[in-house]
């Protein structure tokens, strides 16, 4: 029998499992002080839904599941791999969110504010910051086509990064539509768009050469390729400019309303910068998208956008949509490597019992100690002395005895 989880997976000591509990509270705190409501759905979806969600890359990462009995039986006899897997774990909270509201609207209030915090899964070669099962902490506004949506979203999102700490980080904006008006108007086909947004995110990786480079050997049009070039190496973002590429001027003022919008309610406390090369991974995102940035982890620990065609896919009628995702793994171990310790509301105190004590009694004394404290019941070792440093080490601040009223403040000089 083998100890460890799989590759990907990780067991949780006390400590960090505090931290977690501790972010992920501050996380819903927020949230919900917002108006915005939890729900659940089961971690199983069913594969035709994986299938046609349009979730870019994360569709070749899908845990599949085998049919069972019979049904896997003539399945393996057909020889037709498709047809071996019938459901799914969930690559993200996204797709599940959309059949919940599809199956669900006639009891949900317009708009609907929802929250999810949830365990996902996706089969990522694990490495620092790709796990193959992580938790996702999501907001989403379904009902609401306006961007005060999004300005919604961005805010209450950067008020639970401040809730737990963080500070100096950026939310980088985009619309997707106002990039690919862009590229159109440079000779890009609309029918390439997508693999030529997949390669412009890259911006940030491969450079502006890399960049053309790698349009070129997907046979994108020369003088296409050369307009996006003299446009990168003149260097100039400015979102007027690249409104101005586009037909649809309203595009450009959204964005530029989110934009100062944000700016003002931020107040300094975290910057909002529109970026254009911005894109995000997943083919379900059909407008603005958005990512936050820090500082102190390499890649983006929050992100998100809207996804305004996902709900029609089951009810055939289009319902506005938009999410923001926190990187709930990456924050937690950004917070653990800066060694941040979790605030007690209540004092840790040990009650340590001999083998004779009435434990009953035991029980009492812990109950009217934790009017004041936060108790855990202990035997008492034979070497307290030692095991005083073993409680200190764990975090425990005061030490009390069943058997009488003398009480230990561990750590004292």
């Amino acid at each position: 029998m083998k100890i460890n989880p799989l590759k990907g997976m990780k067991d949780y000591l006390p400590a960090e499992q505090r931290l977690r509990d501790y972010v992920q509270g501050q996380i819903l705190s927020v949230y919900r002080a917002n108006g915005f409501e939890r729900i659940s759905t089961p971690m199983l979806e069913d594969m035709e839904n994986l299938d046609k969600s349009d979730g870019g890359d994360n569709l070749n990462l899908i845990f599949k599941v085998l049919k069972r009995g019979d049904k896997l039986k003539a399945a393996l006899d057909s020889g037709a791999e498709k047809d071996l897997s019938d459901m799914g774990l969930r690559y993200d909270l996204t797709l599940p969110l959309s059949r919940y509201y599809a199956a669900n609207r006639d009891k949900l209030p317009a708009p609907f504010k929802v929250i999810q915090t949830d365990r996902v899964f996706r089969a990522e070669r694990p490495q620092k910051g790709r796990m193959r099962e992580f938790v996702q902490c999501d907001i989403d506004i379904l009902g609401d086509e306006s961007c005060n949506a999004e300005i919604e979203l961005i805010d209450v999102t950067a008020r639970a990064l401040l809730a737990i700490g963080f500070r100096d980080f950026c939310v980088n904006i985009n619309d997707r539509r106002l990039l690919r008006g862009m590229l159109e108007s440079m000779g890009f086909a609309a029918d390439t768009l997508d693999s030529v947004c997949i390669t412009f995110d890259k911006l940030d990786k491969i450079g502006v050469e890399g960049v053309c480079s790698e349009l070129t050997e997907k046979n994108c049009p020369p003088e296409a390729v050369s307009a996006l070039e003299t446009f990168l190496k003149e260097g100039d973002f400015r979102l007027e400019k690249v409104a101005s590429l586009c037909e649809d001027q309203a595009l450009g003022e959204n964005l530029a309303k989110v934009i100062a919008t944000v700016g003002q309610i931020a107040g300094g406390a975290y910057e909002i910068s529109y970026c254009p090369s911005l894109v995000r991974g997943q083919g379900y995102y059909t407008g603005m998208v958005f990512e936050v940035t820090c500082p102190a982890f390499h890649g983006a620990v929050g992100g998100g956008g809207r996804y305004d065609g996902m709900i029609g896919k089951f009810i055939g009628q289009q319902v506005p949509a938009v999410g923001f995702s926190i990187g709930f793994e990456r924050i937690c171990d950004i917070l653990q490597e800066q060694g941040f310790t979790v605030p007690e509301q209540k004092a840790k105190m040990a009650l340590l019992y001999r083998p004779e004590a009435d434990f009953a009694a035991v029980m009492k004394k812990a109950a009217a100690l934790r009017e004041s404290y936060s108790v855990s019941i202990l035997p008492q070792a034979k070497k307290l002395g030692k095991q005083l440093g073993v409680l200190e080490a764990q975090g425990f601040a005061l030490v009390a005895f069943a058997d009488n009223d003398d009480m230990k403040t561990l750590g004292a000089k």
